[in-house]
């Protein structure tokens, strides 16, 4: 099969390197134990194995990284549908995604809508998104998940619509990310009220934002960038030339030729710690929002040059930790390296 085209700023996605990746996915999302359950209990009654309360996405350590974990499985099934490795994302995916597991999943988040709200459920989201950009092999399954996706639509936007505030941590309950993965669920699968929703929301949390502060980033158990993800949520949002006005008052860095300064890779200090490998993802997600800014860009705008080469670099570095070495990054972060090698101007391209 041949490779995907080579993009500006970052390796293609050969087969050899998404058979690794599929290697590592499936490892996580197939592992019951070490498996941590952040959940509020009702009654006795719930303290069981997640495989019994949980049964679709019971592996890869969380929940939310066994959906996200799914959707990777999808997305390299749907680029390398005739690929060796091909035939066990297909058998994985089928024996998780059943009708009967969909349903204890949706009456798991009926029973509790602030459950991994929002970085979760906007996982379930991305993950719809995937099978329906699969088409016919993937019909089954996208019919099959559609009672969960409305569920965790309706938590999601839930949350949504009563934020006064966002939320501009580097981890888990950051509501800009969140808020691209549903946006981009909103247009795949065209749910315009949704797309017109999450643009209000974002008009109002952001619209008004400047001078983003880049010398406070990052946290120390970062693994998205709180200015890069508003970025990158309001290049979806905003029109062209709306958005580079927005985007010279948000970060006004940009334009420094030292700009390299302000996005350094981050170097991983300890890749067995759960919360200090997170700076692995950190580079993988900067990444490919570096990219998807630099495609925003107008023409010949001299700050794409610099963000393609910033992405690069984010790239390499982030990759130098998808080892598999150890889990506490592999349950995840094969997904964050696929969304990077897979990001072609805020979409997913199969090889030609």
């Amino acid at each position: 099969m041949a490779t995907s085209p080579k993009r500006p700023g970052g390796p293609a996605l050969s087969p050899a390197l998404a058979e690794r990746l599929a290697d590592m996915v499936l490892a996580a999302a197939l592992r019951d134990y070490p498996n941590l359950v952040v959940l509020e209990l009702d009654s006795d009654d719930d303290l069981v194995p997640p495989r019994l309360r949980t049964p679709a996405f019971r592996g890869a350590f969380d929940w939310h990284s066994a959906v996200h974990g799914h959707f990777a499985l999808a997305r390299l099934f749907r680029l390398f549908p005739d690929a060796a490795f091909a035939e066990r994302l297909g058998r994985a995916l089928s024996r998780c995604l059943t009708v009967e597991n969909v349903a204890r999943e949706s009456e798991h988040l009926a029973r509790r809508p602030r459950f991994e709200v929002p970085y979760g459920t906007a996982w379930v989201l991305a993950l719809a998104a995937e099978l329906e950009r699969g088409g016919a092999p993937m019909l089954g399954l996208r019919d099959t998940v559609r009672p969960l996706e409305d569920r965790a639509a309706e938590n999601l936007f839930f949350w949504l619509r009563r934020l006064s505030h966002p939320t501009r941590t580097g981890e888990h309950n950051q509501s800009a990310f969140a808020m691209t993965l549903a946006l981009e669920w909103a247009r795949v699968t065209r749910r315009h009220d949704a797309d017109e929703l999450v643009c209000r929301i974002a008009r109002r949390l952001y619209g008004r934002d400047t001078g983003a502060p880049l010398h406070y980033e990052p946290s120390a158990h970062d693994f998205l960038s709180p200015a890069l993800s508003e970025a990158d949520l309001m290049a979806q949002v905003l029109p062209a030339g709306e958005f580079s006005e927005w985007l010279s008052d948000f970060l006004p860095q940009l334009f420094d030729a030292e700009l390299g300064t302000w996005f350094a890779p981050v170097r991983t200090i300890d890749r067995a710690d759960g919360k200090l490998v997170h700076f692995d993802g950190l580079n993988l997600s900067r990444a490919w929002m570096l990219h998807r800014l630099a495609a925003a860009m107008p023409a010949g705008d001299p700050r794409v040059l610099r963000l393609t080469s910033l992405a690069a670099a984010h790239g390499k570095a982030g990759l130098t930790g998808v080892t598999g070495e150890h889990f506490a990054g592999s349950h995840w972060l094969g997904t964050f390296a696929l969304v990077w090698l897979t990001t072609r101007d805020g979409n997913a391209e199969a090889p030609p």
